[in-house]
């Protein structure tokens, strides 16, 4: 891939992202209760993988993010894999993508995003959603680098460095994402107008204004409520594109590991999202191919 491909494409309008998939699997019928969660079926059952990328292709979505959020060396060692296998594993999410964005696409330009979680996704206590491991910036750095490499090789046309509770953290992706030769972007999962970890946003968002590698920064895996006040602050802190894929607004419970609440997501917040500088929209837990056929519609009419 050109280093300015997916850049050139934000700069040309707005891109549709998928929505979960984690639900998707679920509502196929698929166990995701390990600690390993949709990574298993990179394993498992790759079919279903690609069945639901090409779901949310045809309900319009342009960017497929792949089933790597959860997966890494260390995750997949606890459960017998090799390292190896691991990295077959890892390089296979992005392969899997590809093959659903193979079909023929009414014209579209399909990409492949590859998910990048955060450290403590690997945990599968909750502590993505709060940051502050007891870790430095360089052992970090230290943990997302080899996955990071994998994930590169395979050819993704973006790295997604997704669902971030803390700017430490994002320091050591920054720092990681280096020289692989890949664009990126960064999103954050927070709470209001700070990080998970409780940083001021403002202050998370400028760690990525001058990083070259970063084409777009944002929010994932928030309320949308949350979103709606970050497009603005990202846009005006770091002036690059933003990305904005919240989740359906339900809580996540780690303790019971399941979702509290009634869904707050609408799709005619897009329109909103979009003139405040969001380039890549679509929605992250809970939400499915029918809100991304929303979004989808949504910025259909902005291209207009």
């Amino acid at each position: 891939m050109a280093w300015g491909d997916f850049a050139a494409a934000l700069a040309a309008g707005p891109l549709v992202l998928d929505g979960g998939m984690s639900n998707q699997l679920a509502a196929a019928g698929h166990d995701l209760s390990d600690a390993l969660w949709s990574a298993r079926l990179l394993a498992d059952d790759p079919a279903a993988v690609v069945a639901v990328h090409r779901a949310y292709f045809d309900a319009g979505a342009e960017v497929a993010i792949t089933a790597s959020y959860q997966a890494s060396f260390e995750g997949f060692a606890r459960h017998g894999v090799g390292r190896a296998e691991a990295a077959r594993l890892l390089a296979s999410a992005v392969e899997l993508a590809r093959e659903a964005a193979g079909r023929p696409a009414a014209g579209r330009r399909l990409w492949v995003a590859a998910s990048v979680g955060p450290y403590g996704a690997v945990r599968a206590d909750g502590s993505e959603y709060r940051g502050r491991y007891g870790l430095t910036v360089a052992e970090l750095e230290a943990f997302h680098r080899p996955r990071l490499e994998v994930l590169a090789a395979a050819g993704p046309d973006v790295l997604a460095l997704e669902t971030v509770p803390d700017a430490d953290e994002a320091r050591a992706l920054l720092r990681a994402v280096r020289g692989l030769g890949v664009p990126a972007w960064l999103s954050y999962s927070v709470d209001g107008g700070r990080t998970r970890a409780g940083q001021p946003l403002a202050e998370a968002f400028a760690l990525a204004a001058e990083a070259e590698e970063v084409v777009a920064v944002g929010v994932n895996c928030c309320t949308p409520a949350d979103a709606d006040r970050a497009v603005a602050l990202a846009t005006r802190v770091t002036g690059k594109p933003v990305v904005v894929y919240p989740n359906s607004g339900e809580a996540w419970d780690a303790v019971a590991r399941d979702w509290r609440g009634a869904p707050t997501f609408r799709p005619g917040q897009v329109a909103g999202w979009l003139g405040d500088g969001a380039r890549l929209v679509g929605g992250c837990c809970r939400v499915g191919p029918r809100e991304i056929a929303a979004v989808a519609a949504e910025v259909a009419r902005d291209r207009r």
